[in-house]
């Protein structure tokens, strides 16, 4: 992880928001270093770790938790869910949400597992924890990363709205305490492992959008096409 002040890896206004918990980062810094030395590689790379905070605090309206990042190599690329364009396949997870996607909005979603056009529209793809030892999920669970995250939580809140919160899983909805009356669509992880235990059928995708119309703010353009002529609901 890159050893520059904040506000020169990311936005500015998270740099502020996130100067609290400065000291955290730097031990967590520390650690990561102490890994690659000790031969034990991690993931995402150091230049993306705080990719999530790269684009305005101002602009964001929805805030979607994730866990941590894929723990294979060439998946994680700092925002939660996302994997670079020439990822094939994708991950469960990913594939799961798509189809979720497909199944609420009756739209085709992007031709990659690319959701960087998300963040460009406000929403922030923020996983818990931000660093995975490869091919070890949820080894990075115990170096504080979720002082910090759950700082950048504090901050959106004290901020104000537009804002809905989207939490999927036990992990994301150990913030729900910290959102206050920011309105909050929930269920479970997309995960093979669960999204056929209340993921699928959920409608995250609407629900959102409609919470935010409540607000007075856009709806998210989650699909890079129109809907079908065959959606339902």
């Amino acid at each position: 992880m890159p050893r520059l002040p904040l506000d020169q890896v990311m936005s500015p206004d998270w740099a502020a928001a996130l100067a609290p918990v400065e000291p955290r980062l730097r031990a967590i810094g520390d650690a990561l270093r102490a890994e690659s030395a000790a031969g034990r590689p991690w993931l995402p790379g150091p230049d993306a770790v705080l990719r999530a905070f790269a684009r305005p605090l101002a602009e964001v309206r929805v805030l979607v938790v994730g866990q941590d990042p894929y723990p294979t190599p060439g998946h994680a690329v700092g925002l939660a869910f996302s994997v670079a364009p020439d990822v094939r396949p994708l991950p469960r997870s990913l594939a799961n949400i798509y189809t979720e996607l497909q199944a609420d909005l009756g739209c085709t979603p992007g031709p990659t597992g690319d959701l960087t056009p998300w963040t460009h529209q406000g929403v922030l793809l923020l996983n818990r924890v931000l660093t995975v030892g490869v091919g070890a999920p949820a080894s990075h669970q115990r170096l504080g990363w979720q002082e910090v995250t759950d700082q950048a939580v504090r901050a959106l809140v004290a901020r104000g709205g537009p804002l809905v919160a989207v939490l999927w899983g036990r992990q994301a909805a150990e913030v729900r305490p910290l959102l206050g009356d920011v309105r909050v669509v929930s269920s479970a992880h997309p995960s093979p492992l669960s999204a056929a235990r209340g993921f699928f059928g959920s409608r995250p995708f609407s629900a959102v959008d409609a919470l935010l119309e409540e607000q007075g703010a856009p709806a998210v353009r989650w699909c890079p096409s129109p809907p079908s002529s065959g959606r339902s609901g």
